[in-house]
């Protein structure tokens, strides 16, 4: 297992990591804290052991039942449509053909398998609390529900059919919901209520190092397998957790001396009309620029993939997706619902497999960028970030988790926590 140090992204300060820590307690200022390796270069275990073959750059203090783990391939006829010569493919999700075998269909379990490794026994006594607008919800289900910890999940009530399941889960896991026309900023405003009641742990998402550093999976399959740090990192975001941990592996790469030192430039795109990151960006604003919250839901409710609408993403703060993007000369893109259709269909024609609509954006912010940004010898890395649900969903009888409560739009503190209270009794 991965043993590290914290560092305040904002001023450099080093510390020890005392159990859970997502902040710098002598900082005031926001910050990322990133995971400073004693390894410092990556030694990759055996494919059994799924994702913690790259446990050395990972905050694990344990290997989980169960893991997977992302596969990268060099794409031939996808390349060649694209007209592009280094073109790999990082796919999570079920293709078993290649080796891809999360049951649950996304890198979310990549997530997971971290952030549960990384509890202590202690911590496994708490309720780990987890906000999500689907896909993340399913994955930590599932593997707390494998690993019996206790868990509840926040997530709106317009995405719970998201939350299907191979087989009947651990009552263990138990969700929260907010009521149609919310968002997933709502669910994680749910989630902070609940996590201020005794027993409960929150999960930390962007801010736990454990999550980023399970999601650096991709780019450490992606730079193992080519053999280097790619030119280009393409991958749709909502929070744009996903690229910030891109960012994180790419640095340790550099440092371990093997892989070259370039910066793979982060090229992640919204889905239009819910594009906050977006416009910021265009305006070169650190700070996120106003969006009503009534029109953002409504924004988010016209996507095709919802799991890209977070109103509160990690993108101002000290090592968050505006210093990421700064740092590697990296782009934002807007992709409309009828470009990741089109970019949907390519993929299955070109390479077989069914992909999320998330990863179809990415794809069609891939093609946006060709002739533009991206040239024929550059060695590209397209973060396919879900697919092959088509595919497993046929194959297997499928379970639903049903909520145990449902808050309405505009709930209270004084109800969400005397019904948590309740559920912890």
């Amino acid at each position: 297992m991965g043993k590290y140090q914290l560092m305040n992204v904002a001023d450099g300060h080093i510390f020890e990591d005392k159990g859970w820590m997502l902040d710098d307690p002598q900082s005031t200022t926001p910050s990322m804290v990133r995971a400073l390796y004693e390894s410092k270069q990556l030694h990759v275990g055996d494919d059994s052991q799924g994702l913690y073959k790259f446990a050395d750059w990972m905050p694990v203090k344990q290997m989980l039942e169960n893991p997977s783990c992302p596969i990268t391939y060099k794409s031939e006829k996808l390349a060649k449509v694209l007209g592009l010569n280094h073109l790999y493919i990082t796919f999570s999700g079920w293709w078993p053909e290649r080796g891809a075998r999360m049951t649950t269909c996304s890198f979310k379990e990549t997530e997971a398998y971290s952030v549960c490794a990384r509890m202590e026994k202690t911590q496994k006594e708490q309720v780990l609390v987890v906000a999500s607008a689907g896909n993340t919800a399913r994955a930590f289900a599932k593997v707390c529900s494998d690993n019996d910890i206790p868990l509840l999940l926040c997530v709106p009530q317009d995405n719970i059919k998201a939350l299907w399941f191979e087989k009947p889960l651990n009552p263990c896991v138990k969700l929260f919901t907010t009521a149609p026309g919310s968002d997933y900023y709502d669910a994680i405003q749910l989630s902070n209520y609940v996590c201020e009641l005794p027993g409960f742990l929150a999960e930390g998402g962007a801010k736990n190092i454990a999550r980023r550093d399970g999601m650096s999976t991709t780019m450490m399959s992606a730079v193992t397998t080519i053999g280097h740090i790619p030119d280009f990192y393409f991958q749709a975001v909502g929070s744009g957790t996903g690229a910030i941990a891109a960012w994180e592996a790419n640095l340790r790469f550099i440092e371990d001396g093997r892989f070259g030192n370039n910066k793979a430039r982060l090229i992640v795109s919204q889905n239009k009309p819910f594009i906050p990151m977006y416009e910021a960006w265009r305006q070169d604003s650190r700070a996120l620029l106003p969006y009503d919250a009534d029109q953002a839901r409504r924004d988010a409710a016209e996507i095709c993939a919802p799991v890209l609408s977070n109103r509160k993403p990690p993108y101002s703060l000290a090592g968050g997706l505006y210093d990421a993007l700064k740092d590697t000369n990296g782009d934002i893109l807007a992709v409309s619902n009828e470009e990741a259709q089109k970019a949907k269909t390519l993929f299955l024609e070109t390479e077989g497999r069914d992909i999320y609509s998330a990863a179809s954006v990415a794809l069609a912010s891939l093609i946006q960028a060709i002739n533009n940004k991206v040239s024929a010898d550059d060695i590209v890395m397209l973060n396919i970030t879900g697919g092959g649900e088509k595919e497993f969903q046929e194959a297997h009888q499928l379970y639903y988790l049903e909520p145990t409560h449902t808050f309405p739009i505009g709930f209270t503190k004084e109800e969400v926590c005397k019904v948590a209270t309740q559920l912890k009794k």
